[in-house]
């Protein structure tokens, strides 16, 4: 007798069909049979050790995050229900450019300081890899959802060229090419590049087009992080489409907003240049998160040449006050491009999270309202935090257009990601709400999309991208990653104001055929592994 059948349950089986009613039978971690209530009909129903009554239920393939910020809170944190109690089954990490591997241990140093902001120093976890393999290999010993991994462009290259701005010497291009090789080789399912973070900045784009043919040879996909979300926005996403065509790459275009006062209501001009491109034959995909605001850290904002020679020089730079007065007047005046060419505004930048708990007054205020409460100036404000904190707060940024978010998630190459960045004391809520508040918001009040596309959107079309050949619908012979969700009632219960509440309206939540979630409550199943690229 089988493991589990869900009676009675509305498929929505993430192809973007309509949804039916039917039985559907899991047995050693897999979908085994599906009888659909037609067929069921004056027939003996399926039976199995245990019956799940999903009356009233939507049971749909499990959520896909295609843009993750988990790659230290897997392991330090196995009950993860940021992400589980949402429906993730899936988390792609290793993002924008900057992670844990592959590393030796002078550039696992700098990386820790580097993004400390993103994922917090890494004080309480055991960094007992150094490859990419390897990571995969600590992931494999058990975590609470599936991952996938994309070899980070700036971490290579600070491995292979340092944190110089900078050409790479040919030696050195081809100790990258070599890195990303073995990455992809290891499992990893293509290449991140954070186009305004140091090093991966330092860049160039024939230095780029390079890595990307490697990833080309291997089936995997390049997902920048490009050069601007702001001024130069759709310029930036031209030179993506154009680079990843030239290397005869997949291009899936990270959290692919348009923000800043500059591009309010141009997303259809970004979506006309992507469908120029596909209509042309290129292999193109985006994500996005369904909320206005980024989220970044205040380190992220400063000039590329401050960032130069890594997170040690940036300290120096900021304390001397003739060179932070340069920077200060990059960010404020001439536009930075590490804040995407546009003039910081400080009544936008929002402290989420710090590494210090004794600045934590700063938390959940802008930093024009702590700069005002300490009859200071913004910068001095902002210098304080980065010298303080060690380079380690974390931001929100109020800079992005509502009409912008809706007109993007509806198009045809869209799926779901959430930047979610899980470190500091309010991170941003898309952390732990993106995937009910597509379902709750934009599906059921707004009608944005309909159910099936939404769940399309979040299952079946990103399974495409990462090349999964038995995730991301619910069909016979597929792994069971499976979400049961409540369609009346699904929402996020994440706000700017309690940002780590959890979802309703999700009771159930598997992972290869075990309950991670039952009842609503996280089980102790750690059944997520590291998900490794299909060989071509």
């Amino acid at each position: 007798m089988e493991d589990l059948v869900i009676r009675d349950a509305d498929v929505v089986d993430g192809s973007g069909a309509d949804s039916y009613r039917a039985d559907v039978v899991v047995d050693d971690g897999r979908i085994v049979s599906i009888v659909r209530e037609a067929a069921a009909a004056g027939c003996q129903r399926p039976r199995a050790v245990r019956e799940l009554d999903a009356e009233g239920l939507v049971l749909s393939p499990g959520f896909i995050d295609m843009h993750a910020h988990s790659d230290l809170a897997l392991l330090r944190d196995p009950d993860h229900s940021a992400k589980a109690a949402q429906g993730v089954t899936l988390e792609v990490l290793g993002q924008d450019g900057l992670s844990y591997a592959p590393v030796d241990d002078r550039t696992l140093g700098e990386v820790r300081r580097a993004i400390a902001g993103w994922n917090g120093t890494g004080d309480d976890v055991d960094f007992d890899w150094r490859s990419v393999g390897e990571y995969l290999d600590r992931l494999d010993r058990g975590i609470a959802v599936n991952a996938a991994y994309l070899v980070p462009q700036g971490t290579v290259r600070a491995l292979a060229v340092g944190w110089e701005d900078r050409p790479a010497t040919p030696r050195e291009l081809d100790r990258m090419r070599q890195l990303v090789a073995e990455g992809l080789e290891q499992g990893a399912v293509g290449l991140s590049s954070g186009l305004t973070y140091t090093p991966g900045m330092y860049a160039e784009n024939p230095e780029l087009t390079e890595l990307c043919r490697v990833v080309a040879r291997y089936g995997g996909y390049y997902c920048p992080h490009h050069r601007s979300y702001g001024a130069g926005a759709l310029e930036a996403y031209a030179e993506m489409v154009e680079l990843a065509g030239e290397a005869g790459c997949a291009l899936h275009l990270a959290h692919a907003t348009m923000n800043f006062g500059v591009n309010r209501g141009r997303a259809p001009e970004l979506l006309a240049l992507l469908d120029k491109a596909l209509d042309a034959g290129a292999d193109i995909t985006l994500d996005t998160y369904p909320y206005t605001p980024g989220s970044t850290t205040l380190a992220a904002l400063l000039p590329s040449w401050a960032g130069e020679g890594g997170p040690r020089e940036i300290l120096r730079r900021l304390a001397d006050d003739g060179t932070a007065e340069r920077i200060r007047h990059d960010l404020e005046v001439t536009g930075a491009d590490g804040c995407h060419g546009v003039p910081v505004d400080w009544d936008t930048i929002e402290i989420s999270g710090v590494t210090d708990p004794a600045l934590g007054d700063f938390v959940g205020r802008t930093v024009l309202e702590s700069s005002s409460l300490r009859g200071e100036t913004p910068w001095t404000t902002a210098r304080r935090l980065l010298l303080d904190d060690d380079l380690g707060p974390a931001i929100l940024q109020h800079v992005g257009h509502e009409e912008n978010v809706r007109t993007i998630m509806r198009h045809r190459v869209h799926t779901g990601g959430s930047d979610g960045i899980l470190h500091g004391a309010k991170p941003h809520p898309r952390a732990y709400g993106t995937f009910p508040h597509y379902l709750g918001h934009y599906v059921r009040e707004l009608g944005v999309l309909s159910l099936e596309e939404c769940v399309a959107h979040l299952t079946g079309r990103p399974a495409a991208r990462l090349r999964l050949p038995d995730r991301g619908l619910v069909r016979e012979g597929y792994r069971a990653d499976l979400v049961l969700f409540d369609p009346a009632t699904v929402s996020a219960g994440s706000t700017y104001t309690t940002p780590r509440t959890l979802p309703t309206g999700i009771p159930h939540v598997l992972i290869d055929g075990r309950f991670a979630i039952e009842n609503g409550r996280r089980t102790d199943a750690l059944a997520g592994r590291a998900i490794r690229r299909t060989p071509l």
